[in-house]
């Protein structure tokens, strides 16, 4: 297929400079300082409104499926074990077929959210918790039990390379916050107060059609200064079908400056690598970016994240 060379992307960002905007967005983003952080933002009355995106009543899957095969982007895949394959003849009798799941939840392979406790940074947790607070023991505080009950709001989705017209963004390009602005435009839509926002980068796509690749070193991703977007529109989620960060990092002394910034300071549960190329289709056909997602982790009390299967109802 063609290729497409990447364009200049927007200046590296010195420790001075990161430090200037992770303190600015903070100050910003202070009504997600609590303990559920920029989800407080999902009011009854948002959540409500959001269910008057479904129209046709279609529901689409935003995870991809549980990757149990070793490759270069998944050194440490899930395992999968059946545990309850008798051996004995099941012909006759009550039987029961079992198996059971061990994963890393946050590898770079498989769809899942950050709890506000994933992010450590000089010490501290989001809304300046002590990292003490993280325990052999699991999280004693921030843990993705503040999202027990669900997050259900107003999805929308902005599709980057449906915007620079390729079928994806390639390894260590950057979405800045002018390409956030240019694809609601295209999109004939506007990011708002508590949306779910879903920032697409092509990475399965990519994935899929030329294989997996080491992406702890090279991966398209949203440039640190694009969360002032966020922080204008005040969100209250942000995901995307990669690990929303760019590899290599944009940003001096900083690996990971978007999950810094949006779960540190500013309190954004993060969904890493997603998978939207089911929802692309339908979001074409019908001409619309914007939906009403169901988002349910696990129920896991002292966890630092979780699998998930965020479901889009349109």
């Amino acid at each position: 297929m063609v290729t497409h060379a990447r364009p200049a992307g927007p200046p590296r960002l010195t420790d001075d400079e990161f430090g200037v905007l992770y303190r600015r967005l903070r100050s910003r983003t202070a009504w997600a300082a609590g303990d559920r952080g920029a989800l407080v933002a999902l009011t009854p009355a948002r959540v409500l409104a959001a269910t008057r995106e479904v129209r046709t009543g279609r529901t689409v899957t935003l995870a991809a499926p549980v990757d149990t095969v070793p490759g270069p982007d998944n050194p440490e895949p899930a395992e999968h074990r059946m545990i309850g394959q008798p051996e004995e003849d099941t012909s006759r009798g009550l039987h029961f077929a079992m198996d059971s799941f061990a994963m890393n939840v946050h590898g770079d392979a498989d769809s899942h959210i950050d709890a506000l406790c994933h992010v450590i940074y000089d010490g501290t947790l989001h809304g300046g918790v002590s990292s003490s607070s993280v325990t052999a023991g699991g999280a004693m505080r921030l843990s993705i039990e503040a999202a027990r009950d669900g997050i259900v709001g107003r999805g929308v989705l902005l599709d980057i390379p449906r915007l620079r017209g390729v079928p994806w963004l390639e390894p260590g390009d950057h979405v800045t916050a002018d390409d956030l602005a240019a694809a609601e435009t295209a999109q004939h839509l506007r990011v708002a107060e508590g949306d779910l926002l879903f920032v697409r980068v092509g990475h399965r796509r990519r994935r899929a059609e030329l294989g997996p690749w080491d992406t702890a070193h090279e991966r398209a991703g949203l440039h640190p200064s694009a969360l002032e977007f966020l922080a204008d529109r005040r969100v209250a989620v942000l995901g995307g079908d990669g690990n929303n960060d760019t590899a290599p990092s944009s940003t001096e002394g900083v690996d990971f400056p978007v999950h810094v910034l949006a779960v540190h300071a500013m309190g954004l549960h993060l969904l890493d690598y997603l998978q939207f190329e089911d929802l692309v289709p339908i979001c074409e056909a019908e001409g619309r970016w914007s939906f009403l997602c169901v988002i349910a982790p696990l129920r896991l009390p002292d966890a630092t994240g979780s699998p998930v299967n965020p479901i889009a109802v349109l």
